[in-house]
């Protein structure tokens, strides 16, 4: 039996033979309060064994604890001689009792854990006296502490290892056992993910992330105005729902009403709140567009100034090193840049006579207004039309006792050929009014969501598929929102009237034309592979040779999750999946799992970070020797991972 002794902490030295070498501050700082807690008890001792020189010993096993004991010392909390009680080992087994303390060793179960703090939350413990007695953060118990909504039957079905961890979690933002057992058992066994049990009981709820919730400021907010709201501790990301949509939906009303009465105060015959429009609203109304004006020299010279500060605390911000007021201060700047570019912009007397706004939301919960809309029974907007009605005449008549000039058809397209061989030659001579000009035709059609009867004399039409029907949960896509941040921010640089937008790429620079260019060509870009698409093998392929050429990193803007991948693949795809990724040893573990939950969980955890990527996410790399079928479309070749 090994005895227990007594060491003074400054006779503890660190064993180089421990095979544990790193030991984070946080996890120090944690143990440290944990003993502190405790009265500065060790709940387990230390392994030691005696050190190179008399009355030393190197600890072979607890060196977080003598790490946290040190810490505390070092705080005037305890002697730097402390007594530490140890068992002493014989050096030649230091390496295996090393080894055997941090592998062999079992974290909690989660439910175990739960229990145990809820037995001492009932004892009257506080929430941050059980995270420092146990060495975790508050938001841990928490969160162990929210199982307590979920039933019992549920929690005994997560320790038969019937569902993961996510799906227990879900359960929590609801204490209505009867509502989840039905849940449960409703959802299809292939359609349990996480997300979806939260949606079910939620309800009609309204996720945090959703714009309306976003613009009030956030769930807090709107629990703080009256609202009813169910939390889940365990999504970091999405935080829970409101519940009230009615009591929501009041409550953003209200907040834009205040800025509908600015609105109105501006003179438009109507104005109108809709939180929630399509761009495809706006195709039901006429269009009344601003005339722009340029700013005073006074004007311009301070928009150059608060444009150059903007950009300089950005800079900071982004580097991490502006200073406590920089996020308010570069609010406030950019209010006044817009202040100042509003004034570019003045709309006719007229306009407002026959024209109304609608004040609205951006994805992103900031308040956007459409102004100048014309309601159809008002008339659609004549200033786009022109003044011909739509005659077929090829030219329209000179005036009564004037001499006019006929010319046939064949003469009109004999001389317009002529005239548009000249334009080719001259455009293509001339590479900066090429470049507006494709520009031009290409914003067209990407930045404008209504139909303006405005065209480019270029037979350039960019085609360009929304591509979020394609994807199970496109609100989730990384890129997606990403694409919709970049089509805001330049809505506020180029003109909103599409008859001013050819005249405004001609005094744009070289490189703002190139930046659009590239934002226009972006929209193009189609590599999704939808069934029998056989005829675009070709441009598939292009795409990869694309991502090379850009340098993609698909880990940026995918993780193969539980939810984004393993639960949409057969048990066999899984373990082809982890034996790709982590080697036929990994794979075992999936193949030993006893359900299809099981091994969804574990191909999670072992393919977290580790830069694996299923292979239509891919980035193909194209080789010397590569054939065109290698790009994932010989259909007699084997594929290792097939659809559920």
């Amino acid at each position: 039996m090994t005895e227990t002794i007594t060491i003074p902490l400054n006779k503890l030295d660190l064993d180089p033979k421990n095979v544990r070498k790193t030991y984070s501050a946080e996890g120090i700082a944690a143990l440290a309060g944990s003993i502190r807690a405790d009265g500065y008890r060790l709940l387990q001792n230390l392994v030691v064994r005696k050190g190179d020189k008399k009355g030393r010993y190197f600890v072979t096993a607890g060196g977080r604890r003598r790490a946290a004991l040190n810490l505390l010392a070092e705080k005037g909390e305890i002697a730097k001689d402390f007594p530490v009680e140890c068992k002493e080992r014989a050096g030649e087994d230091a390496k295996a009792t090393s080894l055997a303390e941090n592998i062999l060793r079992e974290d909690m179960h989660p439910v175990d854990q739960y229990e145990a703090f809820r037995d001492l939350a009932d004892e009257g413990k506080s929430v941050p006296d059980i995270a420092a007695r146990f060495g975790t953060t508050e938001t841990i118990v928490r969160r162990r502490l929210a199982l307590g909504r979920v039933s019992p039957r549920l929690l005994e079905a997560y320790r038969n290892e019937d569902m993961t961890f996510d799906q227990l979690s879900a359960f929590t933002i609801s204490d209505d056992h009867e509502a989840q057992e039905r849940v449960w058992n409703e959802l299809p066994t292939w359609n349990r993910y996480a997300s979806n049990i939260r949606s079910a009981l939620a309800g009609e709820g309204v996720r945090a992330s959703d714009k309306r919730v976003k613009f009030l400021g956030g769930l807090d907010a709107y629990e703080a105005a009256g609202g009813t709201v169910k939390r889940d501790l365990f999504d970091d990301k999405e935080g829970g729902f409101a519940v009230d949509v009615v009591k929501l939906d009041a409550l953003v009303a209200a907040k834009l009403e205040s800025a509908a009465k600015a609105v109105k105060a501006e003179g438009w015959k109507w104005v109108e709140i809709m939180p929630d429009v399509s761009y495809d609203t706006f195709q039901a109304y006429g269009r009344r567009y601003p005339e722009q004006v340029p700013l005073s020299e006074a004007e311009q010279a301070e928009l150059d100034q608060l444009t150059a500060e903007y950009d300089e605390l950005a800079e900071l911000i982004e580097a991490e090193a502006g200073d406590e007021g920089a996020d308010g201060k570069i609010e406030e700047i950019d209010k006044r840049i817009t202040a100042l570019q509003d004034r570019t912009e003045i709309y006719a007397p007229e306009a407002f006579e026959i024209s109304g706004a609608i004040v609205t939301l951006t994805n992103y919960g900031d308040v956007r207004i459409e102004r100048g809309l014309v309601l159809p029974e008002d008339g659609r907007d004549d200033e786009a039309d022109g003044d011909d009605k739509g005659g077929n005449d090829v030219e329209k008549p000179q005036e009564v006792g004037q001499p006019k000039v006929t010319h046939s058809a064949a003469l009109v397209e004999d001389l317009t050929a002529q005239k548009t061989a000249a334009l080719r030659v001259e455009l293509a001579n001339n590479h900066d009014i090429a470049l507006a000009a494709v520009v031009h035709a290409m914003l067209l059609s990407v930045i404008y969501d209504y139909s303006p009867n405005v065209d480019s004399a270029l037979q350039i039409k960019l085609t360009h598929e929304r591509i979020e029907s394609s994807m199970k949960r496109s609100d989730d896509c990384r890129a997606v929102a990403e694409l919709e941040r970049l089509r805001e921010t330049w809505g506020d640089h180029i003109p909103g009237n599409p008859a001013d937008l050819w005249e405004w790429c001609l005094h744009q620079s070289r490189d703002e034309l190139l930046s659009l260019l590239a934002f226009a060509a972006a929209h193009s870009v189609n590599a999704v592979r939808k069934l029998h698409c056989y005829d675009r093998k070709g441009a598939f392929e292009h795409a990869d040779r694309l991502g090379q050429a850009l340098e993609v990193n698909m880990t940026k803007w995918f993780e193969p999750t539980g939810d984004s991948y393993f639960s949409h693949i057969n048990r066999q795809s899984i373990e082809a999946v982890i034996r790709e990724a982590k080697g036929d040893q990994a794979a075992l573990a999936v193949k030993a799992a006893g359900k299809k939950l099981e091994a969804v969980g574990i191909a999670e955890r072992m393919v977290v970070a580790s830069g694996w990527l299923p292979e239509p996410v891919r980035i193909s790399v194209r080789t010397a020797n590569t054939e065109r079928d290698d790009a994932g479309f010989n259909e007699d070749a084997p594929r290792p991972v097939a659809a559920e």
